[in-house]
């Protein structure tokens, strides 16, 4: 199990996601000299991961992976198909809900073709940043369930970094915990006594679409294009 950083335990909301980029990338900020790259889950990671990128002077990418939901659970991650068509799949967790080789074929091409779609639409944009032997930081705006972040984390080791750092808003203890098995190291800002919707911990938690993800890719190329 990796390192488990909480800073707080308060519920206290965030004014946005630019707020929660912003105090991450203070507790981030003693590893920019290691040249990290941050990748934002879609969509709301994505705005937390701009700002992270932007203060620690970093590279910016997005992690594009589909979790394999279980049988009669699809909100428990089995495995996660990646954006190169790879799938990782945790055979004890597959195992334990039943699911076989002929449901998790399935399932990988349900997600695959769903993933290909958004990844022609950005990589578009912003061309894929290979993570071997890189320093990644993952985040996302918050978890409940963890199921979208650990098929991201799962995905990502699958390209071999050096180290990878889950770096989170807000979640539940208990997901926190589990998530750390999956991360070298996982920050998280507030972990509150009692987790209702993630929706609850921001006083502005609008809905974002892909115009403005679009929009930060094209802001971001351009910022490279430019050093």
């Amino acid at each position: 199990m990796g390192k488990l950083r909480i800073i707080s335990e308060t519920g206290e909301p965030f004014s946005d996601r630019l707020e929660a980029g912003r105090m991450l990338a203070g507790e981030l900020r003693g590893i920019s000299g290691e040249k990290p790259v941050v990748l934002g889950i879609p969509r709301g990671g994505v705005i937390v991961a701009n700002e992270i990128a932007t203060e620690l002077v970093a590279e910016f990418d997005i992690v594009l992976s589909h979790k394999l939901g279980a049988p009669a659970n699809p909100e428990l991650a089995i495995g996660a198909v990646c954006e190169d068509g790879s799938v990782f799949v945790d055979r004890r967790i597959a195992s334990y809900v039943g699911a076989d080789e002929q449901y998790i074929d399935k399932q990988r091409q349900l997600q695959l073709d769903a993933l290909t779609h958004r990844a022609q639409m950005y990589r578009q944009i912003r061309p894929k940043l290979s993570l071997a032997n890189r320093l990644v930081i993952v985040t996302d705006d918050g978890v409940a369930t963890g199921a979208t972040m650990q098929a991201a984390l799962w995905a990502i080791k699958q390209e071999k970094p050096q180290r990878i750092i889950a770096a989170l808003p807000v979640g539940p203890l208990e997901i926190m915990t589990k998530l750390s098995a999956a991360a070298d190291e996982t920050i998280c800002l507030r972990v509150p006594p009692f987790f209702e919707a993630l929706s609850r911990f921001y006083l502005s938690f609008e809905q974002v679409d892909d115009r403005q993800l679009l929009d930060i890719l094209r802001q971001q190329t351009r910022t490279k294009a430019k050093t």
